[in-house]
């Protein structure tokens, strides 16, 4: 598997599409592949507030990230827009932090990334508009609080790593030691 992206090579060396994108992750950690039942189950816990088949998801996906334990020292959430949480009532990707940080110890820093405005949903785009979609959309309020810190990066679903790639860079210009990316799903 790509240790960047997840993506199934049979050998593990970089794939290409990642190799070419420079994504702001050191490597990515995904629970599951996003289909069939599981598709459905994210879709409940994204788009029908069943934020308690999210915590199961969570929980089983976030063994993955036991044996890390010691590597990273907080596990930042990929914030959503006020608009998006209005809407929703929760960040998903809080919500799996907040498993992760049960089965690690480790504290969820859920103050220092934020999403400003100004975006569109990701899943309404093209591959191409995606990109330039989260370009600059995200800013880390306070620089001493991720200076120097290995970061988990907490997302609930990857498909083309440019969200979770864009929020890595902005914690790196902050001065973040290193982003690791954990995603509850993966597309295939």
């Amino acid at each position: 598997m790509c240790p960047v992206c997840g993506r199934w090579l049979g050998r593990r060396i970089p794939c290409a599409a990642c190799s070419a994108a420079e994504m702001g992750f050191s490597r990515g950690i995904y629970g599951f592949y996003y289909e069939r039942g599981l598709r459905d189950a994210v879709h409940a816990f994204k788009f029908r507030g069943r934020k308690d088949v999210g915590r199961r998801l969570a929980r089983l996906a976030g063994e993955k990230v036991r044996p890390l334990r010691g590597t990273f020292d907080c596990i930042v959430p990929i914030p959503v827009s006020g608009r998006r949480l209005r809407e929703r009532g929760f960040n998903q990707s809080y919500i799996i932090s907040e498993e992760i940080s049960s089965i690690t110890g480790v504290i969820v820093d859920h103050r220092s990334l934020v999403k400003r405005g100004g975006t569109r949903d990701q899943f309404t785009l093209s591959r191409r508009e995606r990109r330039s979609n989260v370009r600059g959309a995200f800013h880390v309020r306070d620089r001493s609080s991720v200076e120097g810190k290995r970061i988990l990066l907490v997302d609930d679903l990857f498909t083309t790593g440019y969200t979770a790639s864009e929020a890595a860079r902005t914690l790196k210009a902050a001065g973040s030691a290193d982003v690791t990316l954990f995603a509850l799903a993966r597309t295939p």
